[in-house]
């Protein structure tokens, strides 16, 4: 039975991934910087650590990885906004040390989770491939993750690196969550007339893949894969049938993109010029992702990992309000 380290455990994916695991014929830790969100993951407590990998670990606690075969390392700062010293931390040296203690060990295989935010550009890009030369980061945290894939790829282990993209279902505090949050708050804005796409993808596949991953190991090594559901899909439908699926009207507000991000852009400057910790309403990368299309080529993975999506954009959703319509009549 192999034994795997699950970084960022505490995290949509991390405890996603622990649990299916834990469920399945492999032996999980689980680590999460926040002790409390640790303590609820449904895992009994000798398969748990606390630690933060961006600062040194006690000797102590690095003995617990000691039997660990597989490293998949969910763990980062995600976000739009913030400061440029808390991504390096988390993204970075956190990684770095992941693979100092992989190397110790002599670990199977490292399976670091990136990001599809690496490919960024403001214009329109479908079917991205892999090999796609990386454009300038958009913002830190995919600048970050950009620096960390190199290291992990330089690093001499054993490795894979995974982008999967705009993962939802249940346990999403990201995607959906704020989707449905702009929708209430006010129109969401529409641009190029509802014609830009992108495909997302249901936590149960991307936990598929990674496991795929495992399975695949001597084709999946050195490689870089990206993730999707496959389906490029209008923003403007994802968005009215998430809302219409959690009884939320969906109000739309028709703008020009090239004033609307340059206004945004100017806004994001002067948040920079006052130390802003808060993120603004809008940035420039957010308004990006609702003004131009980017859909992922997802053939590699077919074809290396033996994998493929199983579900559709209508399922997904089907679970994931299912899911809140049960909690919401457990609580009446």
């Amino acid at each position: 039975m192999s034994t795997v380290l699950v970084t960022g455990a505490t995290g949509f994916l991390g405890g996603a991934l622990a649990r299916r695991l834990y469920n399945s014929d492999f032996q999980v830790l689980a680590t999460g910087r926040n002790r409390q969100a640790l303590t609820a993951l449904s895992l009994p407590a000798s398969n748990k650590i606390t630690c933060d990998f961006s600062k040194p670990l006690p000797a102590e606690i690095q003995t617990h990885f000691n039997d660990v075969d597989i490293i998949v390392h969910c763990a980062a700062l995600s976000s739009a906004w913030g400061r440029d010293a808390d991504f390096w931390d988390s993204n970075v040296l956190a990684t770095e040390q992941l693979l100092t203690i992989a190397r110790s060990i002599n670990v199977d295989h490292f399976i670091h989770i990136s990001t599809p935010a690496v490919y960024f550009k403001f214009e329109d890009q479908f079917d991205v491939r892999e090999t796609r030369v990386l454009p300038s980061p958009v913002n830190a945290y995919a600048r970050t993750k950009a620096v960390a894939e190199e290291r992990v790829l330089a690093s001499g282990v054993p490795a894979t690196i995974m982008r999967p993209r705009g993962i939802y279902g249940v346990g999403d505090s990201a995607l959906m969550p704020r989707l449905l949050r702009a929708a209430q708050s006010g129109p969401l804005p529409r641009f190029r007339n509802g014609s830009v796409r992108t495909d997302i993808t249901h936590i149960d596949d991307v936990v598929d893949a990674i496991i795929a991953a495992f399975k695949a190991k001597r084709t999946a090594i050195g490689e870089v894969f990206n993730v999707s559901g496959g389906d490029a899909i209008p923003i403007v439908e994802i968005a009215e049938r998430a809302c219409s699926a959690y009884g939320t009207n969906v109000r739309w507000r028709d703008l020009p993109v090239g004033i609307a991000l340059l206004l945004t852009k100017m806004n994001e400057k002067v948040a920079r010029l006052r130390k802003e910790q808060s993120e603004p309403r809008i940035t420039a990368y957010g308004l990006g992702v609702f003004a131009y299309s980017q859909t992922l080529d997802i053939s590699k993975a077919r074809t290396l990992l033996d994998w493929v999506p199983k579900v559709s954009f209508d399922e997904g959703l089907r679970r994931t309000f299912q899911h809140f319509d049960k909690l919401n009549n457990d609580g009446a």
